[in-house]
């Protein structure tokens, strides 16, 4: 019996998927490209972008904010995005990035005064929208997503290019030879 009762007490705990395995490289996020959506850096990974290849996207930006004082999920996911090629190595001048901003997501690109007038705080976003500017993002908002929500050209962020629409911005890079992402 006590065999029994030593191993039961003790032995179990060494079977394997008892203990939670050790976290891989538990670390603080860092943001290499973009001083927002910080990522881990994953050194044990063997599937990693390749720094000599050009990386060219077109990116449908539809997610907004899920309160007027936070940032737009789309728009967050695009600097993650960057700061993942960045911690890969990935040179900034293979990444070429386009974003077609629609949807929930164009009351992002508002400026400080339209979005305050709209949701009573300063559009959080637009530190962001510099940020992925300075790194070289091209920047579009749907223009008929502008008209849907009456929304003025007058309103829209100066970092920001007003396109035809989300679908032509989207048809016309990917004919280009863009890869499309949808955040």
């Amino acid at each position: 019996m006590r065999p029994l009762c030593f191993f039961l007490i003790f032995g179990i705990g060494f079977l394997p998927g008892i203990w939670p395995a050790p976290a891989l490289g538990a670390q603080e996020r860092v943001t290499p490209a973009v001083p927002f959506g910080g990522i881990y850096a994953i050194p044990e990974a063997t599937v990693r972008p390749d720094p000599e290849l050009d990386y060219r996207l077109v990116i449908d930006v539809f997610t907004g904010a899920e309160e007027p004082d936070s940032l737009g999920g789309g728009l967050y996911h695009v600097s993650r995005l960057l700061n993942l090629f960045a911690v890969a190595g990935v040179p900034a001048d293979r990444v070429q990035v386009v974003l077609a901003i629609h949807g929930a997501a164009t009351y992002g690109v508002l400026t400080t005064e339209a979005y305050r007038e709209r949701f009573g705080v300063d559009n959080p976003n637009l530190p962001l929208l510099r940020a992925l500017q300075q790194a070289g993002v091209r920047l579009t908002v749907c223009g008929q997503s502008l008209i849907g929500r009456d929304l003025a050209a007058e309103a829209v962020s100066p970092e920001v290019e007003i396109a035809t629409s989300m679908l032509t911005t989207v048809a016309m890079y990917q004919m280009r030879g863009y890869g499309v992402f949808r955040f």
